[in-house]
């Protein structure tokens, strides 16, 4: 394991240093395993934030084409979370989920293949943000309008 490898796992996963380290630490140098290691402690790290309460966030508008609409509620516990480029990125992918995807409700919306990775559902795009921004994040509400529906 050397400080490129490190470097390199940064860059591609935006995990800690002692994460990156740790993760090839564990997986021999192997960084397609360390990625994989990294993304379950990820997973772990979101689900211990499930129960923490979200009063923050922001309200993301879309317009495809000026044919389909969408407003998306993502909540998140604070303000200065709210303002990162993760967050703001996460919830622009949520509205264009939403816009061609058209799910009927949260609990859909969660479920379904992200459109721009079908290895992930919607629910784990929101969890390795959550892993990485170290804050519960939900989706509060969202409403998709397309022309003459």
């Amino acid at each position: 394991m050397n400080i490129e490898d490190i470097k390199k796992l940064r860059e591609q996963t935006g995990a800690g240093i002692a994460d990156c380290r740790e993760a090839l630490k564990e997986s021999d140098g192997d960084l397609t395993k360390a990625k994989e290691w990294l993304k379950k402690k990820g997973l772990d790290k979101a689900s211990s934030k499930t129960d923490r309460e979200v009063k923050a966030g922001i309200v993301e508008t879309y317009s495809h084409g000026g044919k389909v609409g969408v407003l998306v509620e993502v909540l998140c516990e604070t303000d200065f979370v709210a303002r990162t480029e993760d967050f703001k990125g996460l919830a622009h992918e949520l509205s264009l989920q939403i816009a061609s995807m058209n799910p009927s409700s949260v609990e859909e919306l969660l479920s379904q293949e992200y459109i721009r990775d079908n290895s992930l559902t919607v629910e784990q795009l929101i969890k390795s943000v959550i892993g990485k921004l170290g804050e519960n994040i939900q989706v509060g509400r969202f409403e998709r309008i397309a022309l003459g529906e």
